[in-house]
């Protein structure tokens, strides 16, 4: 059995590469803090099964068309969640992004993605530890 098939760090690695899309995400948002009739975009967590599937209505993480005049996805790695606060806050020019809302959850991104890679690296650590090679 490779490392690769464990369920267990299957699910790890996949919230380690979620965590790793969302901050591009929202680093987007922040970026585009002043861009005309910008709206803020969050991702659509994954939520898996007992085996370790991703589960859920989405299946695999794929990009949702907001709009018909958007591109059609060619098989990217994310879903987006239109905020639904969007217009909660908009400006005049019709931008949407509040700095705070984004640069908090940005900070706990950070800190969610720095727990599952020390999950990550304890369960490797104990893997070796249990074949003989730690």
């Amino acid at each position: 059995m490779s490392i690769n098939d464990i369920p267990e760090l299957s699910v790890l690695r996949t919230k380690m590469q979620w965590h790793q899309e969302r901050q591009r995400v929202l680093s987007e948002n922040v970026s585009n803090s002043d861009t005309p009739k910008f709206r803020p975009r969050d991702l659509v967590e994954p939520k898996f099964d007992k085996a370790g599937a991703v589960t859920g209505s989405m299946g695999p993480l794929v990009l949702t068309r907001t709009s018909a005049s958007h591109l059609a996805p060619s098989g990217a790695a994310s879903a987006f969640d239109q905020n639904k606060n969007a217009g909660f806050e908009t400006r005049p020019a019709g931008n949407a992004v509040n700095l705070e809302e984004e640069m908090m959850k940005a900070a706990s991104n950070q800190m969610d993605y720095a727990a599952v890679t020390s999950l990550y690296s304890k369960s490797l650590r104990l893997l070796k530890t249990a074949i003989g090679k730690g």
